[in-house]
């Protein structure tokens, strides 16, 4: 014991050092604001934390006018100072990126239960609509898989594509209304914050999830079947591939392979060498004029592969007096919506955020969000369905060397001209050619090496990751994505009713304070218990921190049973906001140190903080001048003089 005694003495012996040494500095309350000043920042601080109106200080009017202009249409910015040699990079961009759009587009307008004529449509209009709006360099927009399925597959919960094909068409466009509008008020309103609620472990778990569904979905394709089911789940579908063994067709097994072979191995080469790029952007295109060569050569459609058939030529027609908004479809339309609309905005704004970090310079999520919302409500009147950044296109985009939103035009008139001109000679392309390519461009959406790193670092939030991962392949995929946004919020709710509470000790030699189960090297200091409350205090976690701190005030280890304790010095240097609840549970911890004979201590309140204490002390006189210090160690510096060492009790 003897050993112990002389640490505690040399231990309060330096702290009286400390105390004549150290100056101790006053707690100020903040400069007084008013109230609808307090409003004006906190407004500032949720919805403008970029202040966009920054560049109009100081500018004459007619300036401002221009800014205005070019801030809502970003090609009034970019396109005075476009040149020749940055337009001959975007043609070959925008070329490389259409041969990869017009195959893709068709698959994925299938993969929606849609014509695949709708497929083409949304490669031409959005992205004229995206150039003029979209902040982005690299992004690419048209059609996606995750997108396309989940319109796709809840639409049909409720209507029948193949029975009632034109109602199906119409409340696809519907959808897409909605969703844009969803966008685009976002961005207006300087709401983006909500779609973080999707987190990194969501969306890889998701992704990978529905890359797996919409894989499964095209063994109807690859393996010939007619009579497949209708539902998402793995169960169902391969219940419907084994139970049509008879079905199978070995022609277009045997077509789906080589070409299926083909593309992973052009997107294998690609990935080795990024200077290849071109190779896996121009697989898919070459798949289908050779694939279209063959079975028109050998006749295939009568041999058992399934063709596209005859697709219409012509621009896309005019699609407003479609949409449908009669209550009986309404639910189902806004629900639609919002989950794809949320989906497709979230795969956008990461892709251009992606690849604007590559290349150094910024993209506005609050222009992005109001350029893909407004291509998709101009889409659904022209005939169009949901499209967003897809990350092939953008990654083809990227590597081919655009240098401006201008390739997304070159591709809108490669469309064009082929919606004009060739539609024709998609008539005969096989639809197991359009499986594989489906299949081949989902498979990156599997990120195991993301899902690994989520796994080694949060084994919580691979535990989100697996059940968006298994809700979409075992029930369906937005039920999957419901599931995993609702771990996701648990887990939210949870760190804020219950918020982290350490006891802190000195690091010896030194004054800094750290959590004693962190650093072992820590000491508890004689007659202080040091607690420290790491989140903000209100309404949610105060019933938590009353059970933690008044009927037990914290002691942890045997510490209830020191009898020479003092002082509880409560940091709240992490305490960054604090409600009416969180007043009363200061008064009322006051008050239990007060009966058990103890003196507590603040330290280091924030503004705000320290604004409502003083206010309620006004009111109820809690606390005394001397109950605040600025930090740990002048508190302990300045109140180690009212302890006297008790040596009796080291005996």
């Amino acid at each position: 014991m003897e050993p112990i005694h002389q640490s505690m003495m040399n231990n309060f012996n330096s702290l009286q050092h400390l105390e004549i040494t150290r100056e101790v500095h006053k707690v100020i309350p903040p400069p007084p604001r008013t109230t609808l000043a307090k409003f004006k920042t906190r407004l500032k601080e949720t919805f403008f934390p970029d202040d966009p109106l920054r560049q109009f200080k100081g500018q004459p009017l007619k300036r401002k006018w221009i800014l205005g202009a070019q801030y809502i249409f970003p090609i009034l910015q970019w396109g005075p100072n476009y040149s020749l040699k940055l337009f001959k990079s975007d043609i070959i961009s925008g070329l490389t990126i259409a041969s990869l759009a017009i195959p893709q587009g068709i698959s994925y307008a299938k993969l929606a239960n849609l014509p695949p004529i709708v497929g083409l449509y949304s490669s031409f209009v959005p992205p004229l609509i995206y150039a003029v709006f979209g902040s982005s360099k690299d992004l690419a927009v048209g059609p996606v898989s995750i997108a396309s399925l989940l319109l796709g597959s809840m639409l049909r919960e409720k209507v029948s594509p193949t029975k009632e094909p034109l109602l199906f068409l119409q409340l696809a466009f519907t959808s897409t209304f909605i969703a844009g509008v969803l966008q685009a008020s976002l961005g207006i309103l300087r709401l983006g914050f909500i779609i973080d609620f999707l987190s990194k472990a969501t969306l890889t778990g998701f992704m990978a999830g529905s890359a797996i569904i919409v894989s499964l979905q095209q063994l109807k394709s690859l393996l010939g079947i007619v009579h497949f089911t209708k539902k998402m789940g793995i169960i169902d579908v391969f219940s419907s591939v084994f139970h049509n063994t008879k079905e199978w067709s070995w022609q277009t097994i045997l077509m789906g392979f080589c070409f299926l072979v083909f593309l992973l191995l052009a997107r294998h080469i690609s990935m080795k060498r990024p200077k290849l790029f071109w190779v896996s952007a121009g697989a898919p295109l070459v798949s289908v004029i050779l694939s279209t060569l063959l079975v028109f050569v050998f006749k295939g459609q009568n041999h058992g592969i399934s063709v596209i058939g005859k697709l219409e030529e012509g621009l896309n027609p005019l699609s407003w007096n479609m949409l449908r908004f009669q209550k009986k479809y309404l639910g189902l339309v806004l629900n639609t919506g919002l989950v794809t609309g949320i989906i497709s905005l979230t795969e956008g704004i990461a892709v251009g955020r992606t690849f604007a970090a590559l290349r150094d310079y910024q993209v506005d999520g609050n222009k992005e969000m109001i350029a893909i919302g407004t291509m998709n409500m101009v889409g659904s009147c022209t005939s169009c369905y949901i499209t967003t950044g897809a990350f092939s296109r953008s990654a083809v985009n990227y590597n081919a060397g655009a240098k401006s939103a201008f390739s997304n035009i070159v591709m809108a008139i490669t469309v064009m001209v082929t919606l004009l001109f060739l539609m024709p000679l998609f008539r005969y392309t096989p639809n197991v050619v359009l499986g594989s390519i489906i299949v081949t461009a989902v498979i990156g959406l599997i990120d195991v090496p993301t899902a690994y790193l989520i796994w080694k670092i949060d084994k919580f939030d691979f535990l989100v990751c697996l059940c968006a991962f298994f809700g979409v392949i075992f029930i369906s995929v937005e039920d999957g994505l419901s599931i995993a946004v609702g771990i996701s919020i648990f887990k939210i709710l949870m760190q804020i009713t219950r918020p982290k509470t350490v006891i802190m000790g000195n690091i010896p030699g030194t004054n800094i304070y750290r959590n004693l189960h962190h650093y072992e090297e820590a000491k508890v200091i004689p007659g202080f218990l040091i607690l420290s409350i790491e989140a903000p205090i209100n309404f949610a976690n105060t019933t938590y921190l009353n059970d933690r701190y008044i009927e037990d005030y914290g002691f942890e280890e045997g510490m209830k049973k020191h009898s020479d304790l003092h002082f509880v010095v409560l940091d709240m240097t992490a305490v960054s906001a604090m409600d009416i609840s969180g007043v009363a549970f200061i008064k009322d911890l006051k008050k239990a140190m007060d009966k058990r004979g103890l003196e507590l201590v603040l330290v280091n309140p924030i503004g705000e903080v320290m604004e409502k204490l003083q206010r309620a002390n006004k009111a109820h006189d809690f606390l005394a001048v001397d109950c605040l210090y600025l930090t740990v160690g002048e508190a302990i510096a300045s109140l180690s003089s009212k302890i006297q060492p008790d040596t009796s009790s080291h005996v």
